[in-house]
């Protein structure tokens, strides 16, 4: 391995690791990742000279974060075990141990797949047992997070341990089942929001919940699976203290105390065997020494707990018959595919880490003819991070691969392929799967801007069947008495403030509307930039191509796509419907607008005398202007009102000019 690849594998690392510890948002499976971190532990063998202290083999990989406690300093770090991945390694580091301490038992154990939670318990006077006194993450392994008030509604997590000692600290892994995280997802899809990718991450990011209702109601669980600091009864053996925290009701991690390499091997498929009917995931199995005193004697760094293993599975795999690719749209329009299979040898759904797998993402078109998927094909099945299953190669090509419709699936409209892109999507704005994001588009700040009538509502309505169309909208105020009696708005004086707000935005100008037609490319810049050349919106539906890309920034793809949807039924039909509603398509005949201010940008800060924020703003730009959120170097004057605030000491400092409202108004 040169230097350079050295340093790109560090670099690629670190990302997963960010991923992983930090988003809880993995994108590459654990072993896929343990692979790479074999790779750069081979590398720094062979050249000890490029390990520095930032190398992913020198650190843990979590940062602290502070969404739900303050920082707390461990008492005893809470270090990552070393992972093997082959019997042979097992066997050696045992043999190794043997020939230090003849006999020496080893305590085999699941390794929950999961994130490590500290427990500190401090006696009580009162009735002579530990009481939980504080909960900590495990953060960068010396530092971590207060997480308490969301550990005592963790119902595995005891609050009080009838033990006589003064104090005592226990690690453990907090997860969460398979049926919670289910039951999490159906939830998320019911409510049309996105779905968690793993037990894992949602566990992660449950944890750090600022409201504990949410981390009750989502059911996390825990395990223990060490002594962290504790009387002697408790961390001579590490067996044994386990043995005797279960008796008083902790939850404490599967355990086999194994002495001879093959009884640990046998344990350890043994655990192997255990996946497909746990209740959760395990990613391995962890192998301790058992008597803790000897553990020192095998120091494994700064990063790895000394006296551990950990033997991690390599990913199970299946082979499945493709039986069907279903095509359905996405909310964006957007095409998606996803291949519907059964296993080769069963013939039913394939068992992959516990759970029936019948379906996977195929991504996209070219995704399908890379892999030759079609009907019949057979393929293998793994799954990636332990629950994202993945096809990982064609084993028997199908007579046909599949290839995508023509046509959308839901309205019929064609379909188009994007630019540059893979993405195959609808862009009918109209179309019956899009629709409650078009229309709350429609109805959004920059469009129409129909206060209160946002995304949830816009749902809503659309489930109960009142909204099919732009001009349903306006069609509502002749719904109001069931409207409120159904309470879909709400009661009488909510409702009728938005029936208000529809019924204002008719008298909009034409650029709200032609923004809010959601044409693609079709922006509010563009937009504004079109109507300066048209006095009626109805023009467009006789415009040519050429006769668009004339207009300054107008490009072929954007007139193309005005043009398209301006010749189509469906466009004409949703602005006629619009028309005899009486939403405005004429431009106002004193609208104030030119290129007095080409060429210049302008800030905008502080609360200004008589024009709110988007009035200036839209006053800039129908004359030729530019705005921008941030004061640079490119600034060319920044407009202030009171309260200015740090865009008026950046200007300053900068040397932008700064104007008031009314030196603006002299400009125009």
């Amino acid at each position: 391995m040169t230097t350079e690849e050295y340093l790109h594998l560090k670099k690629t690392i670190d990302y997963h690791m960010d991923r992983y510890y930090n988003q809880d948002s993995p994108e590459i499976s654990d072993y896929e990742y343990d692979r790479l971190m074999t790779q750069l532990k081979e590398a720094e063998q062979e050249h000890p000279e490029w390990v520095t202290p930032d190398s992913p083999t020198q650190k843990i990989g979590g940062s602290v974060k502070r969404e739900a406690g303050v920082k707390v300093t461990h008492d005893v770090p809470m270090l990552s075990i070393e992972d093997v991945f082959s019997r042979e390694e097992v066997t050696g580091w045992i043999e190794k141990v043997h020939r230090m301490h003849p006999g020496c038992a080893f305590s085999v154990e699941t390794k929950i797949d999961g994130l490590s939670m500290s427990l500190r318990y401090a006696h009580s006077d009162t009735d002579g047992k530990l009481h939980l006194a504080l909960a900590e993450t495990r953060g960068d392994g010396l530092i971590g997070e207060d997480v308490t008030a969301n550990a005592l509604v963790i119902p595995d997590v005891k609050k009080i341990i009838d033990l006589p000692y003064d104090s005592l600290e226990l690690r453990g892994e907090v997860y969460m089942s398979h049926a919670d995280f289910e039951r999490f997802n159906e939830i998320q899809e019911e409510q049309q929001k996105k779905p968690a990718a793993n037990p894992r991450n949602l566990a992660a990011g449950t944890l750090r919940q600022l409201d504990t209702g949410i981390t009750k109601e989502r059911g996390l669980r825990m395990f223990v699976f060490n002594v962290q600091k504790g009387p002697l009864e408790l961390t001579e053996s590490h067996a044994k203290g386990l043995d005797i925290l279960q008796a008083k009701e902790v939850p404490v991690v599967y355990h086999e105390v194994c002495t001879a390499p093959e009884e640990v091997l046998a344990a350890i498929e043994k655990i192997g065997a255990m996946r497909e009917d746990l209740a959760f995931d395990i990613d391995g199995a962890v192998i301790k020494i058992d008597h803790t005193a000897y553990r020192n004697d095998f120091p494994a760094g700064s990063k790895y707990s000394s006296g551990h293993i950990a033997y991690k599975y390599p990913p199970e795999e299946r082979i499945v018959v493709m039986d069907e690719i279903a095509v359905d749209v996405g909310r964006t329009g957007k095409l998606t595919f996803t291949g519907i299979f059964h296993d080769r040898e069963t013939g039913k759904p394939a068992r992959l880490c516990g759970t029936g797998v019948s379906k996977a993402t195929l991504h996209n078109q070219d995704y399908i003819k890379e892999m030759f998927i079609g009907i019949g094909g057979e393929y293998k099945l793994f799954k990636s991070g332990e629950i994202i299953p993945k096809l990982n190669g064609c084993v028997k090509k199908p007579d046909e691969v599949f290839t995508a419709p023509e046509k959308c699936p839901v309205c019929g409209e064609p379909l188009i392929r994007e630019e540059d892109t893979a993405d195959i999507r609808c862009v009918n704005p109209l179309c019956p799967a899009q629709l409650t994001r078009t229309i709350a588009y429609f109805a959004s700040l920059d469009c129409m801007n129909i206060m209160g009538l946002g995304d949830t509502l816009v749902d809503a309505l659309v489930k109960q069947g009142y909204l099919k169309n732009y001009a349903d909208i306006y069609k509502l105020k002749s719904h109001r008495d069931e409207l409120v009696e159904k309470g879909i708005i709400g009661k009488e004086k909510n409702t009728d403030k938005v029936l208000s707000a529809i019924e204002s935005s008719k008298n909009n100008d034409p650029v709200r509307l032609l923004t809010a037609l959601g044409i693609r490319n079709v922006g509010k810049s563009t937009a504004r930039e079109i109507m300066k050349h048209y006095s009626d919106i109805r023009e467009l539906e006789n415009v040519t191509v050429e006769e668009l890309t004339a207009i300054p920034d107008i490009g072929e793809t954007t007139a193309e796509c005005i043009r398209s949807f301006f010749e189509n039924e469906a466009g004409k039909a949703a602005i006629r419907e619009l028309e005899e509603c009486g939403v405005n398509m004429r431009m106002p005949e004193n609208a104030v607008s030119g290129n007095k201010l080409t060429g210049l940008t302008f800030v905008v800060t502080g609360t200004l005398p008589t024009l709110g924020r988007k009035e200036i703003e839209e006053l800039i730009v129908s004359n030729g202007g530019k705005c921008s959120g941030s004061v640079s170097k490119k600034t060319s004057y920044l407009i202030a009102g009171e309260a200015a605030g740090s865009k008026l000491a950046a200007a300053q400092k900068l040397g932008i000019s700064i104007i008031s409202e009314a030196e603006f108004l002299k400009m125009m």
